[in-house]
């Protein structure tokens, strides 16, 4: 679309439901739409901004099965958890919806139907896995066995997180159900299947001839790689209780393929919203439809989507995907699964106030073009020497200035000098080469440039010195203080994209309400006399210690992670239950406690068993200081025979488990009970 469109539908890729989110999320798609979006605002463009959470499919029913509660109640949750955390980043929707509402329902129901009465799928009878004790046919996610590729026994019907080979259940070796661990057997079963085959000819006019030159490359490239594959007719229905209901009489059992109904969601949430507007946002070509998306859903926007809308013939189709790469944590992959991310809702626990931080950081460091890293430490810095010393510096100073020696009023500007002139004619080209680095979807470059604007306010000021020059001059320091209050009210409407809520801190301290985007090039929004508040700090500095913290819980998600993943020691041969029963295993409560001399990890120990007392001496002064064990009631082997060591007569055994990183526990009664208890 080369003219400017006369309106702008912006979606960005729907949120799994199964969980919160976390920066990677905000970073790849969520935090570069609002900014597109607020900009688009600026420029009194006719936008509307689509999301909602993604609440069907397999993941939803395993969350629901982990936590004993239905699936409805998995999304009610999440669905509350991540709009929420949108709301706080400021995140800035016209609508936030979820693909279980009725309207996604009749919305997506018709257009499977649309497709089926015009001939547009394929059935097909095939073979899936089958769990006979569940009575279900058990979708990829709800079959584990072996990786035929790298060996992983535990690997999933449509992936080994381990070699991150793309599987199908019925490759696994040894399958077994999730359901019931019992082996799955083949069953028959019909389903309905969208030829991409038959649309490639289409599709590499489209996007290969088409968008060569304005898509970026990442995504380019990889729908190039798959057309050039060869497509494949995909499913579009699935056996499942969850999701929306095949609309067709000989379809019981079966609902619409999650990854079929989720982009529907879009149009869904568009018409749940704005049911007299939504089909000038859809079906009319002067709309510009733009998709924000990770990489990971390329494939489904950029292929997929765009079949399912050209076979349906009444949508227009996306006039650009700017799909980022991952963020990496701390050089680490981020995973839900093994918990390491930094999740939204509980950084704004940490950083209450702080929304704005995690924005700019995150734009700063944007996965734009490669994978990039988060570490808690850029992070600081970047707050630090960035948002503090130089955009909240130049504001601050500014504005303070302008207390002491005026009032806090807009001094009046005398005539400008080169340096003044030189000034205001750099302000006038900020707008348009930050606008154009937004048109284009370069966000991280585009913010740069809007600090390049604060560094010219602190160089401004750091070469003119109005603290110096008050001294011999109060008109021209008033100029001076004139030209940089432009500067800073020349910010405001900037910022808005990036940081919304400090933008608003910034021009309430200048008590004004600013203008379009093209306001920001004019030299005079804050006239002569014009009474400004308060100063306020905009940032504050981030002390080492706090970001220690951060550190300190991921490395203790990382030490976590690592002994869950460690293996268990083998089994020993087996006794007989004679031989177990020889054991006088009993409850018992240390009284005392002591380092043995001349050793580093002997503790003599003396336990009430209820019968007697008796001492008994461990290897375990290294994991436990004595005080701490006193009182303690603890698992003890009585009638190991005694055995002397370092000279002191030790009368059995006290029960311990050894971790994989050889951490040590005591073992002890789930509650408190009478010494000599015998455990059965």
């Amino acid at each position: 679309m080369s003219s400017q469109p006369k309106r702008y539908t912006v979606t960005a890729a729907l949120p799994y439901a199964n969980g919160p989110v976390h920066i990677g999320h905000l970073a790849g798609v969520y935090l570069p739409a609002d900014i597109y979006v607020r900009y688009l605002r600026a420029q009194n463009r006719d936008v509307k901004f689509i999301c909602g959470s993604d609440e069907h499919g397999v993941p939803i029913t395993i969350r629901a099965q982990k936590e004993g509660v239905t699936p409805q109640q998995v999304v009610d949750k999440y669905h509350q958890i991540i709009g929420d955390s949108f709301r706080d980043f400021h995140v800035s929707f016209d609508v936030y919806s979820r693909t279980s509402s009725p309207t996604h329902a009749e919305v997506s129901s018709n257009f499977f139907l649309k497709l089926y009465n015009d001939g547009k799928f394929i059935e097909q009878t095939t073979q899936q896995l089958y769990d006979e004790q569940a009575h279900q046919f058990l979708a990829d996610r709800y079959v584990v066995g072996t990786c035929p590729n790298c060996g992983n026994e535990n690997a999933y019907g449509d992936q080994c997180e381990r070699c991150g080979t793309s599987l199908s259940p019925t490759e696994l070796i040894n399958p077994r159900s999730m359901l019931s661990g019992n082996t799955p057997v083949l069953r028959e079963t019909k389903h309905w299947f969208l030829p991409l085959n038959e649309y490639e000819s289409w599709l590499r006019e489209w996007i290969i001839e088409g968008h060569k030159n304005d898509w970026k490359t990442n995504v380019y490239g990889q729908c190039k790689s798959w057309i050039d594959q060869g497509l494949h007719p995909r499913a579009v229905t699935r056996d499942l209780d969850w999701g929306v209901p095949v609309p067709l009489p000989d379809a019981k059992g079966k609902v619409l393929y999650v990854w079929f109904d989720a982009p529907i969601g879009y149009i869904s949430a568009t018409k749940e919203a704005f049911p007299e507007q939504w089909e000038k946002y859809w079906q009319d070509p002067d709309t510009k439809l733009v998709h924000f998306i990770g990489k990971d859903n390329i494939v489904f926007h950029c292929i997929i989507f765009p079949v399912m809308l050209k076979a349906h013939g009444d949508y227009i189709l996306p006039d650009n995907v700017p799909a980022n790469e991952f963020l990496n944590l701390e050089g680490d992959k981020i995973s839900t699964s093994r918990n390491w991310a930094v999740w939204l809702h509980e950084y704004l626990q940490d950083f209450p106030g702080q929304a704005d931080v995690l924005r700019y950081v995150l734009c700063a460091n944007a996965p734009e073009t490669k994978d990039n890293d988060f570490t808690w430490k850029d992070f600081q810095a970047r707050n630090n020497n960035e948002l503090v010393a130089t955009l909240g510096n130049f504001v601050n100073r500014a504005a303070v200035l302008t207390q002491k020696f005026f009032d806090s009023q807009v001094p009046a500007r005398g005539e400008l000098q080169a340096i003044d002139e030189e000034v205001f004619a750099q302000v006038a080209e900020f707008p348009g080469r930050v606008g154009e680095l937004i048109e284009n979807y370069r966000f991280r470059e585009a913010l740069g440039e809007v600090m390049n604007l604060a560094r010219l306010g602190n160089k401004y000021l750091a070469d003119t010195q109005p603290w110096h020059l008050i001294k011999t001059d109060a008109a021209r320091t008033g100029t001076v203080l004139h030209v940089a209050l432009q500067v800073a009210a020349a910010l405001v409407p900037l910022l808005t994209p990036f940081l919304p809520e400090s933008a608003q801190k910034l021009a309430d301290m200048l008590n004004f309400a600013p203008g379009d985007w093209q306001s920001a090039g004019r030299a005079e929004q804050l006239p002569a006399g014009h009474q400004l508040r308060e100063p306020a700090l905009l940032f504050a500095k981030i002390d080492d210690a706090v970001v220690n913290t951060q550190v300190q819980k991921l490395l203790d998600t990382k030490k976590a992670n690592a002994l869950a993943a460690a293996p268990v020691t083998a089994a020993k041969e087996n006794v007989s239950f004679d031989e177990f029963g020889k054991m006088d295993l009993r409850v018992g409560t240390i009284v005392a406690a002591e380092k043995v001399a001349k050793t580093k990890k002997l503790l003599k120990l003396t336990i009430d068993t209820g019968l007697d007392q008796r001492t008994i001496v461990s290897g375990i002064a290294e994991a436990f200081i004595p005080e701490a064990l006193l009182g303690q009631q603890c698992l003890v082997l009585l009638n190991l025979a005694p055995r002397e060591i370092k000279g002191i007569q030790s009368q059995g055994m006290l029960l311990l488990a050894e971790n994989a990183d050889g951490s040590l526990a005591l073992m002890q009664p789930g509650s408190a009970v009478r010494n000599g208890s015998s455990v059965l």
